[in-house]
């Protein structure tokens, strides 16, 4: 039951987060770069604007909605890019074996002594700020884990009986890796990415507060902490929001995550049963 209701209080905090950014055009009235004015430089949160104004004028809640798409679009498309760079080795290793396996075990060790965020701050210290190098840095750093998970599931499943009919059948080694063996470890490779795009929130966050991250106008939590550093004492609610808004996010993701690593595990559904 427990872990029915993280999944149940998980999935609702995701579906209100993508809500909110992909429908910020018809939620706010306001542009988030171009409707600044000082006039209303740090007004606290009222009728009008709902989370209060930043020190140019700009509406809060705006940029916040809009930060969304930035944090989605980040967390979703590195994890794309680990699932795909660690189903590819890890498979390849598990299947292959011999000289390749030795090379993937010992690129996978070397990835998980270096601390991700500094890996990826090393990489975005040479791309430069942006979001595409953002995608890179850390579609580059966290596939360790994939990619053990799959060469794990991979020499499980290689001795299998459909696996040895595929091979009589004359399937090449790409189509049974593709056919037989991928779809079978689906469940706990989604789970390892859908706990990665909080991850990857945070990272991106933290990037962006160092100023490696998005760049400024373009609003990105991260960058709208990096604003309020200066105004955390007279308008609070500049720093708050963005804060709560990372926060619930990575909460919603890792609930989410871990109902979705019990509902996938079969002895957690025999349990329940």
């Amino acid at each position: 039951m427990f872990h029915r209701l993280n999944f149940v209080i998980g999935g609702f905090l995701c579906i209100v987060i993508i809500s909110g950014a992909v429908l910020a055009r018809w939620i706010t009235p306001f542009d988030p770069i171009l409707d600044a004015n000082l006039l209303y430089a740090e007004l606290p949160p009222d009728a009008e604007f709902w989370f209060g104004t930043d020190a140019q004028g700009r509406d809060i809640f705006t940029r916040i909605l809009y930060g969304a798409q930035v944090s989605l679009t980040v967390g979703i498309g590195s994890q794309v890019i680990n699932t795909t760079i660690g189903l590819i080795l890890g498979i390849s290793a598990g299947y292959f074996g011999g000289w390749w396996d030795d090379f993937v075990n010992g690129l996978t060790n070397l990835m998980l002594s270096i601390p991700s965020l500094i890996f990826a701050l090393a990489i975005m210290t040479v791309l430069g700020p942006g979001l595409v190098s953002l995608l890179i840095a850390l579609g580059l750093t966290n596939w360790s884990w994939t990619c053990r998970i799959a060469r794990s599931s991979t020499l499980s499943l290689r001795s299998q009986g459909y696996v040895q009919a595929a091979k009589t059948l004359g399937y090449s080694d790409t189509r049974i890796m593709v056919t037989q063996i991928l779809p079978n470890m689906i469940g706990p490779v989604l789970v390892i990415a859908t706990l990665g795009m909080g991850d990857a929130i945070l990272a991106e966050a933290a990037l962006s507060y160092l100023g490696l991250g998005i760049r400024p106008p373009q609003p990105s939590w991260g960058n709208m902490l990096t604003d309020a550093r200066e105004l955390i004492v007279i308008a609070p609610w500049a720093a708050i929001f963005p804060g709560v808004a990372i926060f619930l996010t990575v909460l919603g993701l890792n609930l989410f995550g871990d109902g979705l690593r019990d509902w996938l595990d079969p002895h957690m559904r025999t349990r329940r049963s």
